[in-house]
């Protein structure tokens, strides 16, 4: 398989997500978003419901392909023959974290090559942690998730729902 790979746990995807996979499939050709399990993470969601949130917030994307998966990103890319990982930044602080997995991955695979796409420019203070926590606040997260992460947010956490 050519194309890339862009892992996370995606708990739950953003705008910011979506708008990353989307320049992906523009610049590669085909992006498989990687839905994976952190054992450090408690997630909202559970791996079905965000490899379907992801799968439906991207359903407009050509050449998107969607998948779960449990253990090293390393052997999940090498089962499925890709080279080359995608990783979002938005500021400094997350290059130290994505560099620092970018070198165990190569340790573990030389063959697998990270590339860093920056944030455009309006989605660089969102992340899947920040949407939790204005959700589960009563905050409106309309502008911030696709429509189907903003209704599932809201059945999750049975608030009333936003027009």
């Amino acid at each position: 398989m050519n194309g890339v790979i862009y892992p996370g746990t995606f708990d739950p995807i953003t705008n910011g997500h979506v708008d990353i996979i989307r320049r992906s499939a523009q610049a590669f050709g085909h992006v498989l978003v990687a839905v994976g399990r952190n054992p450090d993470k408690e997630t909202v969601f559970t791996m079905e419901e965000r490899v379907q949130l992801v799968r439906d917030a991207t359903s407009d994307v050509q050449g998107v392909d969607v998948e779960g998966f449990d253990g090293l990103l390393v052997y999940f890319a090498l089962k499925k023959r890709i080279r080359l990982v995608v990783k979002g930044l938005r500021f400094v602080s997350d290059f130290e974290q994505e560099f620092q997995m970018a070198m165990i991955n190569r340790k573990l695979d030389s063959r697998l090559e990270t590339i860093f796409m920056v944030s455009s420019e309006t989605y660089t203070y969102l992340s899947s942690s920040v949407i939790k926590q204005i959700i589960t606040l009563g905050g409106d997260v309309s502008t911030l998730v696709p429509r189907n992460v903003e209704l599932a947010l809201v059945d999750r956490f049975r608030l009333g729902a936003r027009a």
